[in-house]
């Protein structure tokens, strides 16, 4: 909960999708690990260099980065806005006066932002699969959302 004279900050991240994104990249990075250390052993009639070892560990590296950015969305929100960051790591921030609603449509996968003209921005911090926690962050924004439009 955020409170204007602390300056406290709500952070949501998703928890599921994070642990699911760890568990992936591990595993990505493992197999092709292994498939590298395997290489050189297989008798296959194809002659496998070092650099071909270092190549599958590279790309092993760069799937389990790649998965790992599903580990990355976050909410941030005050007092004054609200910061959404998605899975590419770029920061949107909108003032509370910007914002119409704070929304978990029937059936989405994650909440969103209403805003002015039908547009909307979405939450991946906030996911359905989430459940307890997902009610519990929506309900807080929408408490923040509330004392912001009060206090204008």
């Amino acid at each position: 909960m955020t409170d204007k004279d602390t300056g406290e900050v709500l952070v949501i991240r998703p928890k599921r999708a994070t642990w699911m994104a760890v568990v992936l990249a591990v595993v990505l990075f493992a197999v092709f690990v292994a498939v590298s250390v395997l290489l050189r052993s297989s008798h296959t009639g194809v002659i496998f260099a070092a650099s071909d070892q270092v190549a599958m560990v590279g790309i092993g590296v760069v799937l389990a980065g790649g998965a790992l950015l599903f580990a990355t969305p976050r909410v941030r929100a005050d007092a004054e806005g609200i910061e959404v960051r998605n899975i590419l790591l770029l920061n949107k921030k909108f003032a509370w006066h910007e914002v119409l609603s704070v929304s978990f449509p029937d059936g989405a996968s994650f909440a969103r932002l209403e805003l002015p003209d039908f547009e909307y921005q979405g939450m991946l911090a906030i996911q359905a699969v989430d459940r307890e926690h997902a009610v519990r962050s929506v309900r807080a924004l929408r408490r923040l959302h509330k004392q912001a439009w009060a206090d204008r």
